[in-house]
């Protein structure tokens, strides 16, 4: 059964028209870096719920998601709207596998991800455990425009902590902008565009690679992987060269 506790809402930050992120206190149980809760607010007289990744790291008192707005949404809004000190009901226990405890050896580890699934990825990076055993690791983040790098400094930041282990490359579907790529993350796999950006090979013999994002963004690039590359899902009780979420928020 679930448990749900009483949070208080610190600060609501706007970061586009669409996009914000939301940071509240609550006395929640210790999670894992990559897991989710999940935020309740009754609305009109009505339980409603979704679920969210810890953008912040689990030694960070100040508990952070990312979000977007839907505008015909029966929850984001009424989570935007809300103001410092009020009250939201969220789970004690987080929740989700999508975490370094799963990924199989390897020296090379690719971060990828669409809009606010870069969330549990900024959560494992900024927590900083399980990190030394790969050599390289690569966080990819695609968006529609620029404007939507919420977390762009944050991201130069952990590249300085990091050094040369930790590449970064942004992608662009809506517009072209210098240093960045253009287009869809499974055609710049399929024409060696993201790899030649990096400039580290995907070879399955040494490199795992997590997926989160929106399920056709996961579909379409797991197939171009498996034809590319001959890459699989990974399964606890069967080893893989990929471990996927999907992210619906």
């Amino acid at each position: 059964m679930t448990e749900w506790i009483t949070g208080k809402i610190i600060k609501v930050k706007n970061w586009t028209e669409k996009l914000f992120s939301i940071v509240l206190h609550a006395p929640i149980a210790p999670f894992i870096a990559g897991q989710f809760a999940k935020l309740r607010l009754n609305i009109h007289n009505v339980s409603i719920q979704r679920a969210y990744s810890y953008v912040n790291a689990p030694n960070n008192k100040n508990l952070e998601f990312y979000l977007v707005e839907a505008k015909s949404g029966k929850f984001s809004p009424i989570l935007r709207a809300l103001n410092p000190d009020e009250n939201i009901l969220i789970t004690k226990y987080a929740s989700g596998s999508f975490i370094l405890n799963i990924i199989p050896e390897c020296k090379n580890l690719w971060m990828i991800s669409t809009g606010t699934a870069i969330g549990p990825y900024l959560s494992i990076l900024q927590h900083g455990e399980n990190l030394k055993r790969f050599d390289n690791i690569v966080l990819v983040h695609a968006v529609r425009f620029y404007k939507d790098l919420s977390y762009l400094k944050k991201i130069i930041q952990l590249k300085k902590i990091y050094n040369k282990k930790l590449s970064f490359q942004i992608i662009i579907s809506r517009e072209k902008i210098i240093n960045t790529l253009y287009g869809r993350i499974p055609e710049l796999i399929f024409n060696g565009q993201l790899e030649n950006a990096i400039n580290l090979k995907i070879n399955p013999k040494d490199t795992h690679i997590m997926l989160c994002g929106n399920p056709n963004m996961i579909r379409d690039t797991y197939e171009c992987l498996n034809k590319k590359y001959f890459m699989v899902k990974n399964y606890q009780t069967s080893p893989g060269h990929i471990t996927s979420e999907l992210y619906w928020k």
